[in-house]
């Protein structure tokens, strides 16, 4: 999770962050005895080239361009098996897809989005996943699943500079 020092967003290079994700990726199935098949590691690669949740569609043309199928199950294959073990997030507001920022530990995401550039940002949600489990227990309701997505400006489309980080 973003740490104190964390900014809305990293710098232009984000090969750091895809070297992170796809480190993170091969120990996780490595560890559960799953297959990161080369079009699901594209997938993940393609997710983590920046900050800005990618849809499905957004992915064919890469997957085309590297030879492989790039009809739609293709791509929702892969990102389901991503899902599933816990690499990428669904931003349902967005029906897109974002790189999750610490895969393999049980969590549930919180990600602040700007409307105008369009880069997200996972933050700690443990003190609102508190206040959520507290309000469900109270109207006996069990949460299976949760990611908030919070709409505003990120801080440089404030300043006027929303290609500085893109």
């Amino acid at each position: 999770m973003p740490d104190k020092n964390t900014t809305f967003v990293c710098a232009n290079d984000h090969q750091h962050c895809i070297d992170e994700a796809m480190s993170s990726a091969k120990a996780l199935c490595r560890e559960q005895q799953l297959r990161l098949t080369p079009v699901r590691e594209l997938v993940l690669r393609l997710i983590w080239q920046n900050h800005k949740p990618l849809g499905a569609y957004d992915l064919l043309p890469a997957l085309a361009d590297a030879g492989f199928n790039s009809a739609p199950p293709t791509v929702y294959r892969a990102l389901e098996f991503l899902q599933e073990q816990g690499l990428v997030h669904r931003l349902a507001s967005l029906n897109a897809y974002m790189g999750c920022s610490h895969p393999g530990k049980q969590h549930s995401g919180c990600f602040f989005i700007c409307e105008r550039c369009h880069q997200a940002c996972e933050v700690d949600a443990a003190p609102l996943q508190a206040a959520l489990k507290q309000q469900s227990q109270s109207l006996g309701f069990s949460i299976t699943r949760e990611t908030i997505e919070v709409l505003g400006i990120c801080p440089e489309c404030q300043q006027g500079n929303p290609q500085s980080h893109v």
